[in-house]
């Protein structure tokens, strides 16, 4: 079970990274970047209503990644105790 939430975590931190990478290179309408757009954005979208502007940089991937990551952690934590 460990091992499955291991996988889950490193499987979303990687669909988040590409689409911050996709985001720069591929139209808005590429097949591709709408469908990591529909899996992604819905959890990328309450964050950034609670981060403030920075300048034109979106650090909200970043920070789901973290949530996602601890998330991960804390499930872990409890399977194994």
């Amino acid at each position: 079970m460990v091992s499955l939430v291991n996988l889950l975590v490193s499987a979303f931190t990687i669909l988040v990274l590409a689409h911050v990478i996709v985001s720069w290179v591929l139209s808005p309408y590429h097949p591709f970047r709408e469908t990591l757009d529909r899996i992604v954005e819905p959890m990328l979208a309450p964050i950034r209503r609670m981060l403030p502007f920075m300048g034109g940089l979106d650090f909200s991937p970043f920070v789901l990644m973290i949530v996602v990551q601890l998330i991960g952690r804390l499930l872990i934590i409890f399977l194994v105790s």
